[in-house]
């Protein structure tokens, strides 16, 4: 199915500065941060990943047309320089949850493909503005400049093993990033390791994780390139992206939950609550003050991801729900057969809790959520609860989730179905800047 093969990546020639020079992705990088990078180093790649704009930019000087310019110049003088057609297996370390982890990927070339294909397959919807924006990107620059991470199914850990010998050597780039998190990458010439890798890939699905908006980019592109050259040859660069490939079954393969701040719910619903939720819900009531044993508590109903659980934090007190099967029922009425919603889909916490909590309890339309309303999102439970007990910007309730599990991911992309927006968190972000994909 997937077409993976190496790809003749540029990447700095200044390795022992590599730390000065990456970024995380554009859609992670705040105005801060972005002065912060450029700051940093006069080559540092912010100014490809997420230039700045300027006052008087036109459409001959933009932010666009100066990445491209910066790419150029750095190519033609020695500060990017092109390997010959290699794979990368890419390392990370870093701290979660009290423990050390490591994730690895390897980056390689995808071959693009559209989503009725089923050969790639997505688990969220995108919006335009980010498309756009990377579109522009990939036409100034022609190339991928960060990595798309996608997911794929490995139970018997067979690519892993065939990466052990190289692993155990010493890397050929380390670097350390701000969060203390290290990265490392060997490179993989050897031909016959790449036909292993590609027939391994052949077989499989590939499942985007994070990256759907750079993903489509990817397709829209190839799909310019094809219509200006009316016959694209199959090896051709634009026919491809750059893509970090991570088993599913990586213990190093972190999700984090992401939850929900409500504001400006009506009085009426907020004084109903415990009665709407209780004909889908066991409740009982929590000590609402520490945030740590709300999240332990929550984590203990969900019981590994068997049994939706969630909390509600409301100014005075918490609440622990734990869905009834009259709750599951009432999914599958709401969404049967002829709905075409999957069962994978209609058993996600984040599925449940806006159809049952926000829609149906609450009042909170799907086209609210989608528009901005009354929802905002928070990876820290801490932050959550003390936004509804200080009434900030007018919170009155938070719902803290446990984290959708990967298999999950899996399962709802090959039923056809998208996970609602901010379902998963894949921690931590891959870094950009350590190798970048030329389409051509």
């Amino acid at each position: 199915m997937a077409d993976v093969r190496p790809l003749p990546g540029i990447r700095y020639a200044a390795e022992a500065e590599l730390a000065a020079l990456v970024t995380p992705p554009y859609d992670v990088i705040s105005p801060e941060a972005q002065a912060n990078y450029y700051e940093r180093h006069p080559h540092n790649l912010i100014r490809l990943e997420l230039g700045r704009e300027g006052q008087n930019d036109d459409a001959l000087d933009n932010r666009y047309t100066r990445a491209a310019a910066a790419f150029a110049e750095w190519r033609l003088h020695g500060v990017l320089r092109q390997d010959a057609p290699s794979l990368y297996l890419y390392e990370q370390r870093f701290a979660v949850a009290g423990g050390e982890r490591r994730r690895l990927s390897v980056l390689a070339r995808v071959r693009v493909e559209p989503w009725e294909e089923g050969i790639i397959l997505p688990h969220e919807r995108t919006l335009s503005k980010p498309k756009d924006d990377r579109l522009r990107l990939t036409r100034a620059c022609a190339a991928t400049i960060s990595p798309i991470m996608a997911l794929y199914d490995d139970p018997e850990g067979e690519l892993a093993r065939s990466f052990a010998p190289l692993h155990a050597q010493q890397p050929q780039l380390a670097l350390t990033d701000d969060a203390g998190e290290e990265h490392r990458v060997w490179l993989m010439r050897d031909p016959l390791l790449a036909n292993t890798v590609a027939g391994f890939f052949a077989t499989r699905q590939l499942y985007i994780a994070d990256g759907h908006h750079r993903y489509e980019t990817a397709l829209a592109y190839r799909d310019e390139v094809r219509e200006l050259h009316k016959e694209l040859p199959l090896d051709d660069g634009a026919n491809f992206t750059l893509m970090a490939l991570i088993a599913i079954e990586d213990p190093g393969l972190v999700v984090l939950p992401t939850h929900r701040i409500l504001r400006a719910v009506e009085g009426e619903r907020l004084a109903a609550l415990e009665d709407r939720l209780r004909a889908h819900f066991e409740i009982e009531a929590l000590d609402g003050r520490e945030g740590t044993a709300l999240v332990a508590a929550l984590a203990r109903a969900g019981e590994a991801g068997q049994r939706t659980a969630l909390v509600v934090v409301r100014p005075e007190d918490a609440l622990l729900l734990r869905l009834r099967p009259e709750g599951a029922a009432a999914m599958d009425r709401l969404f049967g057969k002829s709905s075409g919603a999957s069962a994978a889909w209609r058993r996600l916490d984040v599925t449940i809790l806006h159809t049952l909590v926000l829609r149906e309890a609450l009042g909170i339309s799907d086209e609210a959520v989608r528009a901005g309303q009354h929802v905002s999102y928070t990876r820290d439970a801490a932050e959550a609860m003390a936004a509804v007990r200080s009434g900030a910007d007018g919170a009155r309730l938070a719902v803290l989730l446990n984290a959708t599990p990967p298999a999950a991911l899996r399962d709802v992309a090959r039923a056809g179905d998208r996970m609602p927006q901010k379902s998963t968190y894949f921690y931590p972000k891959l870094v950009s800047g350590l190798v970048i994909n030329p389409l051509w």
